[in-house]
Parts: structure tokens; sequence; C-alpha cells
């Protein structure tokens, strides 16, 4: 199957994986989140077209025949005149420009590389996306022509970059629906949100006696944390079950929610099942007791638009290397009466208002729980790739990716042996499969040679996988500029492997 006889099979507008949230076109404007236009002086830009392409030249799309939307020059405010610094960025501002395949992978330069004699087939999208040459423009740009600390500098430099950085914490706010940029802590990843999450407010808020309710599908990074709180604060985590098809058991959480349970932790997606649980309902269901909720949304945020007030979440992380950003930045939101409760977890610069050797006062959320220099040019980044993504329409991506992943489980299914985990009907692209008579290493190292990136290990998801009887399997993870054509290929290649025995 083609990727112009996928996306024809679309039909109107899909609602995609997640019935529980409204549909969410692009980033929609929050009340009382400021613009932040900065002057720094290079470009981000969102036309997708390619650089060495005469501009206006039809970009091939099978059968689609879209053609490269105009785009402008500076949408993240970021270069000097007159139109880049009189309003937000035209992404966050206009209609998304319409979606294929084709015009995404055009601005991801890696994706044309060559990998043992073969073009790349990147499908290891769960552990890391690949980026866009608009966010590889915009860190090189900021280190060329913009590099400064933030927040303390009297110079113009310090105050483009901080411009940039508080434009970048309010450009997550409007992706995430939340009500303020102060809702919004810059953290390294998931992972350190979580951690800041159980050490603060966990610390504050769990005793002797208390639960964690924590579902058997999750990341270690959702597991780990709260163990560690747990045990220094003598609460209980307690694992919710999952059924056969890799959901959530429903009537199982009802019943383990008590006035014992504190906190739920949940994936917003799953990244070895691909399940997505119904997180609003769970949530409420949890509120009735008085629990807080966080949600992990690693897996989730680059495959369908999230809105926080809607899901009423207390917490929500994600991680922005998974969201075609760069490594190391990611970003905590937190209901604003609980943000403001919670004490510092690392002391440092930026985070004090003044310290002396008798009394040390602190900064107001969120830069009391950002201590030290923050990733700035991570930051830089993630706003090139938060005006990147939602420069598509995001309903119309996720009515590809659904699509995609349903080519890719027909497909699948015709290799002998091969079993996929997981049937759960809400699901994102993520395939994991076992393959008869193969270990998940060497199916991995086979289909490198073939130029195809898939993950091979427990994929720190050790419980999820032990639902299943297993101790590892390999994975296929699909994204936005994923095709159906790769997808044949991976299949080709585990016929392959099943025929060489």
């Amino acid at each position: 199957m083609t990727t112009a006889e996928v996306t024809r099979g679309l039909g109107g507008p899909a609602t995609g994986p997640v019935p529980q949230q409204s549909p969410v076109q692009g980033v929609q404007a929050v009340p009382g989140v400021p613009q932040h236009p900065s002057p720094l002086p290079y470009p981000q830009s969102t036309d997708h077209t390619d650089p060495a392409v005469t501009a206006g030249t039809a970009v091939p799309t099978g059968s689609a025949g879209l053609t490269a939307p105009a785009g402008t020059a500076d949408p993240a405010g970021l270069v000097g005149g007159a139109e880049s610094r009189t309003g937000p960025a035209p992404a966050l501002r206009g209609q998304p420009a319409a979606f294929s395949p084709e015009l995404a992978r055009r601005d991801v330069p890696i994706l044309h590389r060559l990998v043992n004699g073969h073009p790349l087939v990147w499908l290891d999208n769960g552990a890391t996306t690949q980026k866009p040459r608009q966010v590889i423009e915009a860190l090189a740009g900021f280190y060329g022509s913009a590099n400064s600390n933030i927040h303390r500098g009297a110079h113009t430099m310090a105050r483009e970059a901080t411009e940039a950085f508080e434009a970048g914490r309010a450009a997550v706010a409007r992706f995430l629906g939340a009500a303020s940029p102060d809702d919004i802590v810059f953290v390294r990843g998931t992972t350190e949100g979580i951690n800041l999450v159980a050490q603060s407010w966990g610390r504050a808020n769990l005793g002797p006696g208390d639960d964690i309710l924590v579902p058997v599908l999750e990341h270690h990074s959702n597991i780990v944390p709260w163990q560690m709180v747990a045990k220094e604060t003598r609460a209980r985590v307690v694992p919710v079950p999952l059924r056969p098809d890799g959901r959530i058991d429903l009537d199982a959480y009802a019943d383990l929610l008590s006035m014992r349970t504190q906190l739920v932790a949940l994936s917003h997606a799953s990244n070895v099942l691909g399940t997505v649980p119904p997180v609003r309902e769970m949530t409420a269901l949890a509120h009735r007791y008085g629990a807080k909720v966080l949600v992990d949304g690693a897996q989730a945020v680059a495959h369908f638009p999230v809105d926080v007030q809607d899901l009423d979440a207390d917490f929500y992380v994600f991680s922005g290397h998974k969201l075609f950003a760069p490594t190391g930045i990611g970003a905590l939101y937190a209901k604003p009466d609980v943000l403001r409760e919670m004490a510092p977890w690392q002391g440092g610069g930026n985070m004090i208002e003044s310290v002396d050797f008798t009394r040390t006062t602190y900064a107001p959320v969120p830069h009391l729980l950002e201590a030290g220099t923050g990733h700035i040019s991570g930051v830089v980044g993630l706003l090139a790739a938060l005006n990147w993504l939602t420069s598509f329409d995001r309903d119309a991506v996720t009515a590809y990716e659904t699509a995609l992943m349903a080519h890719a489980q027909q497909a699948l299914a015709t290799v002998p042996g091969l079993e996929l985990l997981g049937s759960a009907p809400e699901r994102i692209g993520v395939l994991t499969f076992t393959l008869a008579g193969h270990d998940p290493a060497g199916i991995a190292e086979w289909l490198d040679r073939d130029g195809i990136a898939v993950r091979a290990g427990h994929h720190c998801a050790q419980p999820a996988l032990a639902h299943y009887g297993l101790a590892s399997a390999a994975r296929a993870s699909l994204a936005l500029y994923n095709t159906p054509e790769e997808v044949d290929k991976l299949v080709a290649s585990l016929q392959q492997l099943q025929q060489a025995g």
C-alpha cells in the first residue's frame, strides 16, 4: 500500500485514538497567556519547502498533489523587522497547513541518509524522534548569534535570550492548553519531571499507609521514583493490573481506589503497548477520593492534541526529544494551587530572591523549581519543534497515523510466527512484537542490515512485558513522517528473516 492510498482511505477528519478529548486543531490560544515576540537575530521557519528547491515547486505526494505551504521567513518572531515583532507566530495564530508525510519528511535531513547502503527507515520513534531542519537551524542560530545566560543579565543579548526562553514557556502552555506560562516548569525530560513531583510534592504529602496507584503498563520512570519516595515516606505503590488486550483493568482500578489513595500515576500512551487509557475518566474517579493524578505524556504529545485543563490532570510531563525537539529538555505542567505548595527540590541560582547566611527567600514558581542555568538552547529548539508540529493540521496528522498503524497491523499479520503485543482499541502506532525462533536483539540486528531501525529489549517497561510472560521484545514505533512503503520494507525484511531460518 502506498502513502497516497493510505491518505485517500482516510475520508473525512478523524477524531483519532483519543475519544475522551475534544478535537483541537493546532495550538489553541489561551486567555492570559502573553505573547513573547523576540528580536533574536536568527531565522526560524515552518515553511516546509526544501531549501534547495525553488520556491513554489510542487512537493511530490503521490495522488495527493499537495504543494508546499507558503510559510513565512520568521514565524517564531525571532528575526528583526516590523512584521516579525507584531504578534505571535503565524503557525500559532492562523490556520494550520495541509498535511502529508512527504511534507514532513522533506524537513528532516537524517531521513535522507543511507544506513548499510539502504535508505534509512526510522521506526524507533518511541525512543526518540528525528529533528526537522527548523529545529537544527534554530539551535545553530542561537549559538551562532544569540548565546547568553538568562534572567540576570542587563545587556542586550541576555534580554534577547531571556525573551526566547520565556517565549518557549508560553508556547508550551499554549500547546498543552494550560491557563498560564507560570504553570510550566522546564526540566530535562519526563523522568526528571516525575522525580521532581515525587521529591517535592510526594515528600510533603505522602505518609505511612498512603497508596500510590500505578498501572502495570507504566514506563520505569513512572514506577521507580514512586518506589523511592514510598520507601522514604512509608507509603506503598499499588500496581493496577492489565486486561489481556493491554488495556488497564478499570474495574480493578475502581476497586483499588480508596481514601488511602493519594496519587494515581499513569501514562497517556504506553511506550510498549501503545495503549491510550481513558485518562479523563480515570482522573475524575481519582478526584472523587481526593487523590492527585500525574500523567506521563512522553509518548502522547507527538501523536494527538493534549488539553491538560480538559483532562483535569494535576501534573502532566513530557520530553522534548520525543516531540522532534532536542534531548535534555522537557516540561512539567502542574495546577497553580498545587505548584504553589511545592517546595524546591534543588537549591542554587535562579530559584532565589535573596541569600545570606541567616535566611534565604525564594523566587516564585515556576522559577522556584528551576535551580541553576536551564537548557536555554533546548527551549529554543523546543519552541521551533512546537511551531513545526503545529504548522500541520493535527487532526489530519492523527488520522494519517491511525491509518498507517492499521496498515502496519495488517501487513505484520502476514509474517509467519510474528505476534503483536496488545490489541487495545485506543492506541498509538507502537508495534511491539515477538518472532518465533528469533530473539529480539537478533531481529533488530537483521533489520539494521536493511537500514531499518527498531528497538529491542525490555523498553524500560518490564512489568508490562511480564504481563505477557516476556523479558524482551522488538518494537517498531511510528511517527508522522513514516510511510506505508517503509512499513512494507519492514515486513519484507522480517519475511526474509523467517525464510533464512
